[in-house]
C-alpha cells in the first residue's frame, strides 16, 4: 500500500509577453479555511491557509460587492458542494472496500 503524504505545491509561471500566474495546489489534512467580514473596509473574505502557502479571496478590488463578486461566490458555494459529495462518495466506496478486503 503506497503512502500519500501531505503536501502544499505552488508554482510561479512567468512568460515573456504575458501575465504571472501563480498555482497553488493544497493536499494536506492541515488546511485551514476561514472566511468572514473585514471591519475596517466591510467586505467579506475567504481564506485557505497552510503552513506553505495562504490564498484570499475577497471582492473586486477589495471595493463593494459587486454582481460579479455574488456570481463567484455562488461558484464557489456550488464547487465546495460538489466537493463535499465527492469525498463522501469515494470515501464510502473506499471505507466498503476496505470492510471486504478485511472479511476475506
Amino acid at each position: 500500500m503506497s503512502e500519500h503524504r501531505p503536501y502544499t505545491y505552488v508554482t510561479l509561471s512567468m512568460r515573456p509577453d504575458s501575465e504571472p500566474h501563480v498555482g497553488v495546489s493544497f493536499h494536506t489534512p492541515r488546511l485551514q479555511i476561514r472566511a468572514g467580514l473585514l471591519v475596517s473596509n466591510p467586505r467579506p473574505y475567504l481564506e485557505f491557509a497552510s503552513h506553505e502557502a495562504n490564498v484570499h479571496i475577497s471582492t473586486t478590488g477589495a471595493g463593494p460587492v459587486t454582481d460579479a463578486d455574488l456570481d463567484i461566490a455562488r461558484e464557489i458555494f456550488n464547487a465546495a458542494a460538489r466537493y463535499l459529495a465527492d469525498c463522501e462518495l469515494l470515501h464510502t466506496e473506499e471505507s466498503a472496500k476496505d470492510a471486504t478486503d478485511t472479511a476475506a
